[in-house]
C-alpha cells in the first residue's frame, strides 16, 4: 500500500497546480455590453445575481445601441466581453478588432407581424407591402434569401419599405402605415403588447404573430429550423485569458438558462436594466425564443453556412470574408 499512496500523492500534487490554473486570476473590473435585446439577458442576470463574485470585485452592464458605440467598446478596451450578432462579431473580427465568439444563445428572434391572421409563409404575403429594417444587412438578407426559395422575387413580387431600425418599422405597423413588418423580438412582442394583440387579450388582435422565419429556414433549406444569430464575445485581452473565457462562457450558459426557465423574473431583469423595454413584452419574447446552446465551436458548422448566405448576397456585412479558426476560438 506504501508504493500506492506515493503514486496517489504524487498525482493529486501535479493535479493540484492544474487546478489551480484553471480559475482565473481575479480583476478589479469586468464590463459586459450588449444591445437591447435577448441576447444581453444573460449578461444583465450574471451581473445581478453575483455570478461573477469570484472573478471580479465590481462587474458591470452598459448597453451598445448602435455599431459606432458597439466598435467603439471593443476597439478602445472599455469591454470585456459583449452580446452582438454573429454577423457584426464576423465583421468586427475581419476587420482586424481583437474579439473572438464565445458562444451562440439566440437562434431565432425573426417574425413577420401581419394584420391578416391568414397568412402562414412568405409566398403569402406575394404583392404585399412590408416594412423592413436594415436595408442589405442580416434581417433584409434572410427575408430575402427565404423569398428566392420559395419561388418569389423579392423586389418585384413585394414592396419593401425600409426603416432605420426595427423599432421604426414597428411603429409604422402600430401605426397602422403599413399591415406587414419584418421584425426581430422583443419588437415582436412590443408591437403585440401596444397594440392590446397578446394573448390573453380578450378583444380581437389588431396584429398578428406571422411567419416564423425560423421554421421557414428549416422548411425551405431543408435544415434545423434555427438560424445562429446573436451570441456573446470576448474582446482585447480578455479573450487572450482561456481561463476567464471558459468561466464566462459557463456563467453565461446558465444563466441563459435561468431566463429560459424564469421568463417573468428575466423580464423584469431586463426592463430594470433597459428602459425601452417592458416586463410583458420580454417575458412573451422569452418564451417563443428557441431553446438552443451552443458553444462558438459547437456552432461552427451552422455558422460558417450563414456567413456564408451573407457573404455571397451582401459581402460588407461579414467583412468580405468568412473569419478563420480563431474566431471560434482553441481547438477543443
Amino acid at each position: 500500500m506504501g508504493p500506492l499512496r506515493g503514486v496517489l500523492a504524487a498525482v493529486l500534487a501535479l493535479a493540484l497546480p492544474l487546478q489551480a490554473a484553471a480559475e482565473p486570476a481575479k480583476r478589479e473590473r469586468l464590463m459586459l455590453a450588449g444591445p437591447a435585446a435577448a441576447v444581453s439577458f444573460p449578461l444583465l442576470h450574471m451581473v445581478e445575481s453575483g455570478a461573477l463574485a469570484d472573478v471580479a470585485d465590481k462587474v458591470e452592464f452598459t448597453t451598445w445601441n448602435n455599431p459606432d458605440q458597439l466598435r467603439a467598446l471593443a476597439l478602445e478596451g472599455q469591454a470585456d466581453f459583449m452580446a452582438m450578432p454573429t454577423n457584426v462579431a464576423a465583421n468586427l473580427y475581419n476587420r482586424g478588432v481583437p474579439l473572438r465568439l464565445v458562444n451562440v444563445s439566440v437562434w431565432g428572434m425573426l417574425w413577420m407581424v401581419s394584420r391578416n391572421p391568414g397568412l402562414k409563409t412568405l409566398a403569402d404575403f406575394k404583392g404585399e407591402e412590408i416594412a423592413v429594417p436594415f436595408r442589405a444587412d442580416m434581417p433584409d438578407i434572410v427575408f430575402g434569401h427565404l423569398a428566392e426559395r420559395s419561388g418569389l422575387d423579392p423586389r418585384r413580387d413585394f414592396t419593401v419599405r425600409y426603416t432605420a431600425t426595427p423599432m421604426d418599422a414597428m411603429q409604422l405597423l402600430v401605426m397602422r402605415r403599413v399591415d406587414h413588418a419584418l421584425l426581430a423580438e422583443p419588437a415582436v412582442s412590443m408591437a403585440l403588447r401596444k397594440t392590446q394583440s397578446f394573448p390573453t387579450s380578450v378583444v380581437a388582435p389588431d396584429l398578428y404573430r406571422s411567419v416564423n422565419l425560423q421554421e421557414e429556414w428549416g422548411r425551405l433549406l431543408n435544415t434545423a429550423p434555427r438560424i445562429p444569430q446573436a451570441g456573446m464575445a470576448a474582446v482585447g485581452a480578455a479573450r487572450l485569458d482561456e481561463a476567464l473565457v471558459a468561466r464566462l462562457e459557463k456563467a453565461y450558459a446558465e444563466s441563459n438558462r435561468w431566463c429560459l426557465d424564469n421568463a417573468q423574473a428575466c423580464a423584469a431583469l431586463a426592463a430594470k436594466y433597459i428602459s425601452m423595454l417592458t416586463p410583458e413584452a420580454v417575458a412573451d419574447s422569452i418564451a417563443v425564443l428557441p431553446r438552443h446552446y451552443a458553444t462558438a465551436a459547437e456552432a461552427r458548422e451552422e455558422l460558417e453556412a450563414f456567413l456564408g448566405l451573407l457573404l455571397a448576397r451582401q459581402p460588407a456585412t461579414v467583412g468580405n470574408k468568412l473569419p478563420d479558426a480563431a474566431f471560434y476560438g482553441p481547438a477543443p
